[in-house]
């Protein structure tokens, strides 16, 4: 990993990259998204603060235990003056993720042993497949179009 001298404040998009491990094309992606920030220099080029090296640390690591961008930048705006996130914040805010993680994990153990159940049969039917079919709140009342020519409100 390339070392940058502690004299300098500000990276450029390639010092972040090499230095993150993040594509070049991931940090315009955050930016965009709002989860990082850089000024343009006259010559319109980024800079970024030292500290996106760490608010890219966070949200690389919440991508990987599979936290959606909407939710980390969520997360990000809600510290202080937009301040780079520290082993407390991270502490916190994972404690929140867990809930959510956990119940992921419910979901993908559920849909992995009804998964089984289609292997072993091959059918994937419309009306019994828990697969092809989730959660079907009608399939019960009978066959055909039942909301046909019904307004829902």
């Amino acid at each position: 990993m390339p070392q940058i001298s502690n004299k300098i404040h500000e990276l450029t998009v390639g010092q972040l990259s090499a230095r993150s491990g993040a594509a070049v094309s991931a940090l315009h992606f955050y930016e965009t998204k709002g989860l990082i920030s850089s000024r343009r220099t006259a010559g319109n080029q980024r800079r970024y603060d030292r500290d996106a090296l760490r608010r890219v640390a966070f949200i690389r690591a919440a991508q990987r235990v599979g936290i959606p961008l909407a939710t980390i930048r969520d997360a990000l705006a809600e510290l202080p003056d937009e301040r780079t996130p520290n082993r407390a914040d991270w502490a916190r805010l994972s404690e929140v993720w867990r809930t959510e993680l956990d119940e992921r994990i419910r979901q993908l153990g559920a849909l992995r042993d009804r998964l089984d159940d289609c292997i072993g049969c091959g059918c994937l039917s419309l009306d019994k497949c828990a697969l092809s079919n989730p959660d079907d709140r009608f399939g019960g009342m009978g066959t055909g179009s039942l909301l046909y020519g019904q307004r829902t409100s």
